[in-house]
């Protein structure tokens, strides 16, 4: 258990200029440790947890982290007010700095379940709750929505779903820019068919002026996030954070005003050698950081050695694999 003194809701507000997207099979604790690494002031955020599973499962394997991480979020997932708030009440034992209600996930499996967008049709439902949440939380609850799903009309759905949570007292939404289509469309098409929408976004933003905006959806650089930070309060990032770590973590920070920790993907790589090998002396596999990793020389010379390597030796092998997936990207760099 990460328990911590939460960090204030100023210090929520100002890491949530940047966030790292809740991605599921992705943004879990060894993902987070690295980006963590090359970002010292953004926001994580966890992979989705349902609520159900907090309350009967293994709560330490779905809710521990290392305090590194921090400031971090967690979303969770679920559409009954008061297992909800019991799951807040127990994961609040655990310090993170956020409660994330997640009204934006398309997969069949969550709308099966009645929370994820389906909840977009249901604006009051939402609204109780997030005040079952905030009963039992000790920070911050935020909502993660998309701009409407099938038939809804963004422009008339978006801004009377955003006033009504207002008036249940959330203060921060992220907003994913894309509609989300629950029949016709798969979880990863929903990702990329429907159109963005960023100016509907940006003027919710002009709308609720006293609320903490972020935008989210297809967001692939520091320079498009700059942009859209003209405008909005926070820029959220998902699949371009993962994929292309250091073009987005590497200089992150300097979104604040602050230098980069790192000079270049190699002191990145170099500076997690410890980590990894705390990892693996504990009965950790490799694969289980670097699967993680793969991206980490996008688009620079020793990238394809490195994924290689990495992608061939990590399942089975151990820090010499690192050490030559590593030495791969020297050579290849010469």
């Amino acid at each position: 258990m990460a328990n911590r003194e939460h960090f204030s809701a100023s210090d929520i507000r100002s890491a949530a200029r940047l966030s790292v997207a809740p991605m599921m099979d992705w943004t879990d604790r060894n993902c987070r440790v690295f980006h963590r690494m090359m970002s010292r002031k953004s926001l994580l955020f966890t992979e989705m947890v349902t609520a159900a599973a907090i309350v009967h499962g293994e709560r330490g394997r779905l809710l521990d982290y290392d305090a590194a991480e921090h400031p971090l979020a967690l979303q969770l997932g679920g559409s009954e007010p008061a297992q909800l708030a019991e799951a807040t009440r127990i994961a609040s034992d655990w310090g993170y700095d956020e409660i994330n209600l997640n009204v934006g996930c398309p997969s069949d499996r969550v709308q099966s379940g009645c929370f994820g967008a389906i909840l977009m049709t249901r604006p009051e439902l939402v609204a109780e709750c997030v005040q079952a949440m905030q009963a039992q939380s000790p920070v911050e609850v935020t909502v993660k929505c998309r701009i409407g799903v099938d038939e809804q009309i963004p422009e008339e759905m978006l801004p009377a779903f955003i006033a009504t949570m207002r008036d249940a007292g959330i203060r921060r939404l992220t907003i994913h820019a894309r509609k989300a289509w629950l029949q016709g469309l798969s979880p990863k098409e929903n990702r990329e068919i429907p159109p963005l929408d960023y100016p509907l976004v940006h003027r919710m933003k002009a709308a609720f002026p006293e609320l903490h905006l972020s935008i989210n959806g297809g967001i692939a650089s520091l320079e498009e996030t700059r942009g859209h930070l003209a405008v909005m309060d926070g820029v959220m990032v998902g699949r371009a954070a993962y994929h292309q770590p250091w073009d987005i973590m590497g200089a992150a920070d300097t979104l604040w005003g602050d230098e980069a920790p790192f000079a270049d993907p190699h002191d990145v790589a170099l500076a997690m050698r410890p980590i990894i090998i705390r990892h693996l002396e504990t009965g950790g596999r490799l694969h289980q950081f670097t699967r993680h990793m793969l991206g980490l020389f996008h688009g620079r010379a020793g990238a394809r050695g490195w994924r290689r390597t990495l992608s061939e030796g990590a399942s089975q092998g151990g820090i010499e694999v690192y050490d030559a997936a590593l030495a791969q990207t020297r050579q290849e760099a010469a």
